[in-house]
Parts: C-alpha cells; sequence; structure tokens
C-alpha cells in the first residue's frame, strides 16, 4: 500500500484502536473512529481509505449496519472495500451474520502483529495486488523463511517484471500505464494459491513470495504466469496491449540464502541478468541444505576439532554410500 492509502479502525474502545494503531502505523497511515456512524462519514469523506477494520458491538451504528451500508454504497470505491472484524468474541452466528452482510475475515481483538499484518496481506493482494508494499510482504516473507529453515519445507520467490510498461507510459501516460500495471496484477493474483503472496517491489516489479513450492513447481508456475500474460488481451481506447514479461525466481534448499532478503535479492538478480538458476536438486531438501553448509565451510578456520568431528560423523555414510555406488 502506498503512502497515501490509509486503514480505517472503527471501534469505540480506546483500548483497542490504539492497539491496532500502533500494530498498523509501521507500515500504513492509520485513521480513528470510535463509531460506525462516524466511520461511515470517514468513508465517504476519506478517498485514501482502503480498508476497513470494525468491531460489531459499537453506539449509534453497528458493526453489522457499516458493514451493510459499505456494500451496498453507490459509490464502487466504497463498495468494494475488504472489511475485517475485529471481535472479542468467537460466537460462531456472530461471524454468519457479519459474512451475510459482506466481511471478509474476523480477527480477535488480541491478535498480534504478525496475524494482523498477514490478514491484511492477504485480503489487499486480492483486492488490490499493486497496493500491498515491499515491507508487508517482508515481514510474511521472514515468518515463511523461519518456518522453511526449521522444518525443511520449500520455499520460493518469483520476481516478475512488465517489460512493456515503458512503451505503454510513453504511448499513453504513466496514468494509464499505471492502471494497466494494476490489471496485470489482478491477473497474476488470480493465478496465485491462497497462501501466496504478491507486492509491487519496483515500478512494474513484481515479487512472488511462494511457501510448500519448490523449485521445479516455482518454474513451471513462471513459465505457466509468462504464457498467461502473454495472451492476455488488455484494451485502451480500441487498442489492444500486448504484455511482455521477464522473470527470475529463487528457491530455497537449491540457492543458498541465509534470510528471505538474501532469497528475494537473488530473484532479483536473475530477473536482471536473464540467468537460469540452477537445476532442482534431485536431493532431499533438508540434505541439500546441509550440504551446501558444509560447502560454504574453510577447514582452516573451522579448526582441526571440528573438522575431525566432521570427517568422524560422515565417514560410516560415506562407507555405505562409495560400496552402493561401485
Amino acid at each position: 500500500m502506498t503512502a497515501q492509502k490509509r486503514v480505517l479502525v472503527v471501534d469505540d474502545s480506546r483500548f483497542v484502536r490504539t492497539t491496532f494503531n500502533r500494530i498498523l502505523s509501521a507500515w500504513f497511515a492509520v485513521r480513528e473512529e470510535a463509531d460506525g456512524e462516524a466511520g461511515w462519514d470517514a468513508l465517504q469523506a476519506d478517498a485514501s481509505i482502503a480498508m476497513v477494520f470494525s468491531d460489531l458491538d459499537m453506539p449509534k451504528l453497528d458493526g453489522y449496519g457499516l458493514i451493510e451500508r459499505i456494500r451496498k454504497s453507490a459509490d464502487a470505491r466504497i463498495r468494494g472495500l475488504p472489511v475485517v472484524v475485529i471481535s472479542g468474541s468467537q460466537d460462531e452466528s456472530s461471524r454468519r451474520r457479519a459474512h451475510e452482510a459482506g466481511a471478509n475475515d474476523f480477527i480477535s481483538k488480541s491478535a498480534d502483529a504478525p496475524e494482523v499484518l498477514a490478514r491484511i496481506g492477504n485480503l489487499m493482494r486480492l483486492v488490490r495486488p499493486a497496493d500491498v508494499t515491499p515491507q508487508l510482504l517482508l515481514t510474511e516473507g521472514r515468518k515463511h523463511f523461519s518456518y522453511a529453515r526449521r522444518h525443511g519445507t520449500p520455499l520460493s520467490v518469483m520476481a516478475l517484471r512488465v517489460d512493456s510498461f515503458g512503451a505503454a507510459a510513453g504511448k499513453f501516460g504513466k496514468g494509464v500505464a499505471d492502471e494497466l500495471l494494476s490489471r496485470i496484477g489482478k491477473l497474476v493474483a488470480r493465478m496465485m494459491r491462497t497462501e501466496d503472496s504478491v507486492a509491487l517491489a519496483a515500478e512494474a516489479t513484481f515479487l512472488v513470495l511462494s511457501p510448500g513450492t519448490g523449485a521445479a513447481q516455482a518454474l513451471a508456475f513462471a513459465r505457466r504466469l509468462r504464457e498467461q500474460l502473454q495472451n492476455a488481451q488488455l484494451t485502451y481506447g480500441g487498442q489492444v496491449l500486448k504484455i511482455q514479461a521477464s522473470l527470475g525466481y529463487a528457491s530455497f534448499g537449491v540457492d543458498p540464502a541465509d534470510s528471505i532478503e538474501e532469497l528475494m535479492k537473488r530473484a532479483l538478480q536473475r530477473l536482471q541478468t536473464g540467468h537460469t538458476p540452477p537445476r532442482p536438486s534431485a536431493l532431499p531438501a533438508e540434505v541439500e541444505r546441509a550440504l551446501q553448509v558444509l560447502e560454504r565451510l574453510e577447514a582452516e578456520r573451522l579448526g582441526d576439532t571440528a573438522a575431525r568431528e566432521i570427517v568422524r560423523r560422515l565417514s560410516p555414510f560415506m562407507q555405505r554410500a562409495l560400496k552402493r555406488a561401485s
């Protein structure tokens, strides 16, 4: 989300508003209102609001009424806003009623920052993919990278650059080109799984984060995505615009990386250079990573004692492996 976009928090509890403001303000501008009627007035007056967090039990106009007004609004901007209900109740009937009114998601008032940001990332990707910030993607990425390293699961990052953006900007102006880029972002989002995340990382360049996806799957997805984009029919002023795109990707378990930042950097480097990533390893991901660690070790710096211990512990496996290979 760009700096001009705001998240609206509507709750009659000052404590809840302050808590959510503290979580959100590092990434988004935040506007607070204390009841549904004030929240509705804010939505009509403030076009920068891009997402709503709302309590259900409030004076003047409760959360159900606010959501119904949003979904029935004559203003398409308001009608399409993602709405998250913040509630201290786990009552299923309340959830069902709010969903029927048009709420997109629920979150507890006691939720921590990573959960709140993850919910925002998922919803904003579905509604306005180009508005999700790189910072938000990075927060998600760090969480997924930590999980992948602990559990030995795959994780891939894909970088996608819309090469035809410059030509569109020169022909129709940057405003039109930005609108077309937003439409491309939505095309990308529709091809992704629910657990994937996407953000506009630089001008005309998207980053896609895919937890649980290995190198072979990432390559197949990248090729399928580029084919879909090249076949897409985007029109402006009666003219059909062809989409040209370049791709780069990196995968944890195949590419040596100690952080999600390194994995993202490698994907962006491959996007710039056009270099092909290494072929996916035939080894299990955890074995591949262990070997990468060993390959980067320098025996001299490791010391004699540690070097002898590594040799001692690997010797039985090497003997069995050599015997099977002979």
